[in-house]
């Protein structure tokens, strides 16, 4: 009998965990779209020939958590081969 209330414990515990994880991720999913959408202000400084970042940019940028600016390139790298074009190549400056 009291293997079975360990067992029930630990997999009350179990579901606990995996629940906090479960919340965690989708936390992180719906926190990227915002955090990308305060880059808005780094546009202008995108552009071939622009000027140096503004302060304003630079804090948007280090506000972006890096596993949310990995996959967020990582995307963009695809989309060409996902609308059936040919891979960008980008000569080094």
């Amino acid at each position: 009998m009291a293997f079975l209330k360990y067992s029930a414990a630990t997999t009350l515990l179990l579901a606990i965990v995996v629940a906090l994880a479960v919340v965690v991720v989708v936390q992180a999913q719906q926190a990227c779209p915002v955090q990308l959408s305060n880059l808005n202000v780094c546009a202008p400084f995108v552009l071939p020939g622009a000027a140096a970042p503004s302060s304003e940019c630079c804090s948007a940028l280090q506000s972006v958590q890096q596993d949310c600016m990995c996959s967020t390139l990582q995307i963009t790298a695809r989309l060409p081969s996902l609308c059936k074009l040919p891979p960008i190549g980008c000569a080094a400056n």
